[in-house]
């Protein structure tokens, strides 16, 4: 389990980090978002120890890392670390012995997860003669080729076609069923919703919600309700009368309520009863970029 607890990092007057603690327990998927800006970057460079934190911890599996201990993580940088001229499968063992891998296994390991990500006859070629999307890929191979026991990726989904991103997230779940634990940041927040156990949202270097997506997104649902009237009524312009609610949207047979008054829920269902026409009545559960957007406002 890598925790960090309360990291502060500030660069000149700027507070880039503000108190920033998460968890990212060993066979979990914790998705980490943030406008740009918001010290997703910092926070994850502090962990792996590329930076210093000005204040507050950093531990994994209940110890400070060391070097020997950071040698068994993965990290993926935003931006793009390999070199361009060298050859993929060459580049992937030469990683993987710096890890400590002794050299056959570096080279099977490289070998598959070429293998795995599409690039499998293309182990001979230099980085720079394939597209952008296929140098992400081999990145991702780079963070996995000594076989980690926790995962830091970057953006790791940036620029991937569907079936490269379907194939690395399979990769991740793997890797997650075999007790790593993963921390991802991504503005694809739909992958975010699909792929994590866990979310971390941050605005301005300070965490402003975290938990299990299903969760947070159900605690941000109880001011909105979605009202469907009978068919047989079909009539909701009442709605605009009762007090205490904001009709947000309406459609033929349905709206959407904003509750901005304790009980004036009560009220429209009191309201639908004496006209004989409801057919549903629920809260509404925001989507993942809803609850960021309201989050990091």
């Amino acid at each position: 389990m890598l925790v960090l607890d309360s990291l502060v990092r500030r660069f000149g007057d700027r507070t880039a980090l503000d108190g920033v603690s998460l968890t990212v327990p060993d066979g979990r998927m914790v998705g980490f978002v943030g406008a740009n800006g918001a010290g997703k970057t910092t926070t994850m460079r502090i962990a792996l120890g590329v930076l210093s934190a000005d204040s507050g911890t950093v531990t994994f599996r209940g110890r400070v890392p060391d070097l020997a201990v950071r040698r068994r993580f993965g990290y993926m940088p935003e931006e793009r670390g390999l070199y361009p001229k060298g050859r993929l499968l060459e580049q992937l063992v030469f990683l993987a012995r710096l890890h400590g891998v002794d050299a056959a296994a570096a080279a099977r390991r490289a070998g598959e997860l070429l293998e795995r990500l599409g690039l499998g006859d293309r182990g001979r070629e230099q980085l720079e003669s394939l597209s952008l999307g296929n140098q992400q890929r081999v990145q991702v191979a780079a963070a996995l080729v000594h076989d980690p026991e926790l995962l830091v990726l970057d953006e790791p989904f940036s620029g991937l076609d569907p079936l490269a991103v379907d194939a690395m997230a399979e990769l991740l779940r793997e890797r997650v069923r075999a007790g790593v634990g993963v921390l991802f940041s991504s503005h694809q927040l739909d992958l975010v919703d699909r792929l994590c156990d866990e979310l971390v949202v941050l605005h301005a270097g300070r965490v402003v919600a975290a938990g299990e997506p299903q969760e947070l997104r159900r605690s941000r649902s109880g001011a909105r309700y979605r009202v469907e009237a009978d068919p047989a009524v079909d009539d909701l312009s009442w709605l605009d009368a009762v007090p205490g609610v904001r009709v947000a949207r309406r459609e033929r047979g349905s709206a959407e309520l904003e509750v901005l008054a304790p009980g004036a829920q009560r009220e429209v269902l009191d309201g639908a009863v004496r006209r004989g026409g409801l057919a549903a009545f629920a809260p509404v559960v925001p989507t993942l970029s809803e609850l960021f957007q309201e989050v990091s406002r």
